[in-house]
């Protein structure tokens, strides 16, 4: 995310048409509700039909699964810890439940905590007595990776459970003045500017989790055995194909370049190397090669040939899988957080084969929605989460 206003490029937006992508429109699921910088979406996998809604400032929401829905419970509040301040990215960033959570009741946040400035990652369980509320006392903190003293970007942030019944973490590269001067996204000695995985239902010696013996590092004293990927500026926004099981990231660019990985282990994933396709800190001698965006889009709409895909800070999202939009199932599906558009891409056999823009915001809104993350239901479907306090759901235009 980036602290910028382009109301030229928003003027310049236009509608650009997409080879096997279908015509969509936004449509708010929740009309009785706002949410305030609500930042994280995603349904209990308990079969009771509850969304938890996550906000920068420390608290859950609970609500069930009805767009006549008028209310939304507390479920968790850590505001009182203040982890999000003014404008910045950190906050409560993400909320994940275990993939056993029926049985168990435990779900893991990250956040961001001060003096020191560090990331942390917490497990909860639900209240024995009331299932639509946290036990506070319960909380484990896992991880803790120390943050650069004074900016308060590039914290990627999202938490997020791979088939493997493992957890990933998307940490950025700390932010500091730009182009990672510490180079803590070619740094496999540092947890900063990596995908991260845990093993949360063990311990090891001296830690809150155990390492996964296949994580790429494991054994090296060189680096970081929680790595399973580096080379990252701000992944905002990660998420697994549940259908393939491959680890998608949109890695928020600098200058240039917004890009679209596929994560693989021990993958390096070009930053400070490189923003994109394209060479960004040319000097610098890679340890071992990079590994490719699929894709990546323009800062400036000259540059997006006859894709009209471009803006200035890129919002990930998920690979659709639901059945409301069949003629999207299998698209990566993003966004830009200030464009307030998304895109939509098929990638098939190594290439892009389609790509496009499923939908813009007027440009007469004012203020922008600024798409911050998507989140995904129990069913596939996807939901959208603006900053201007709503949530919403994409609409085939066809059939609406």
């Amino acid at each position: 995310m980036k602290a910028k206003y382009f109301c030229l490029l928003l003027l310049l937006c236009g509608r650009a048409p997409a080879a096997e992508l279908p015509a969509v429109e936004l449509r708010v699921a929740f009309p009785n509700l706002t949410f305030n910088h609500a930042i994280w979406f995603c349904e209990s996998p308990d079969n009771t039909k509850r969304f938890f809604i996550a906000d920068h400032f420390g608290r859950v929401s609970v609500l069930h699964k009805n767009a006549a829905t008028t209310n939304a419970e507390l479920f968790l509040d850590i505001s009182d810890r203040k982890p999000h301040h003014g404008n910045s990215e950190e906050g409560l960033l993400s909320f994940a439940f275990h993939p056993k959570f029926k049985q168990n009741h435990k779900f893991y946040i990250h956040y961001s905590g001060h003096n020191p400035r560090r990331s942390i990652v917490s497990e909860f369980t639900v209240s024995a007595t009331n299932a639509d509320v946290a036990d506070l006392s319960s909380e484990r903190v896992l991880f803790e990776a120390l943050q650069p003293v004074i900016p308060d970007n590039h914290k990627g942030g999202t938490l997020a459970f791979g088939k493997d019944g493992y957890l990933y973490l998307g940490l950025g590269d700390g932010g500091t003045v730009a182009g990672d001067p510490d180079n803590n996204g070619q740094n496999i000695n540092v947890f900063l500017g990596k995908i991260l995985r845990f093993d949360v239902d063990h311990q090891d010696a001296g830690k809150q989790y155990a390492v996964p013996p296949s994580n790429p590092f494991v054994g090296r004293a060189d680096a970081k055995p929680e790595i399973y990927a580096y080379g990252m500026r701000n992944p905002w926004r990660m998420s697994f194909d549940r259908q393939t099981g491959e680890l998608w990231v949109g890695d928020v660019g600098q200058s240039t370049w917004e890009e679209i990985d596929i994560i693989k282990k021990g993958g390096n994933y070009g930053w400070r190397l490189r923003e994109g396709f394209h060479g960004f800190r040319t000097n610098d001698t890679p340890v071992v090669p990079t590994i490719d965006p699929i894709a990546e889009y323009p800062h400036n709409p000259l540059l997006s040939a006859n894709t009209n895909i471009y803006g200035m800070s890129i919002t990930g999202g998920y690979v659709y899988r639901g059945h409301k939009l069949p003629h999207l199932r299998g698209a990566y599906v993003y966004a830009d957080y200030m464009m307030s558009s998304i895109f939509a891409l098929r990638y098939e056999h190594g290439q892009v084969t389609a790509q496009g823009v499923l939908a813009h915001q007027a440009p007469e809104v004012k203020p922008p929605w600024n798409i911050v993350s998507f989140g995904e239901d129990q069913d596939g479907e996807l939901y959208i989460l603006c900053f201007d306090g709503k949530i919403r759901e994409l609409v085939d235009v066809e059939k609406k």
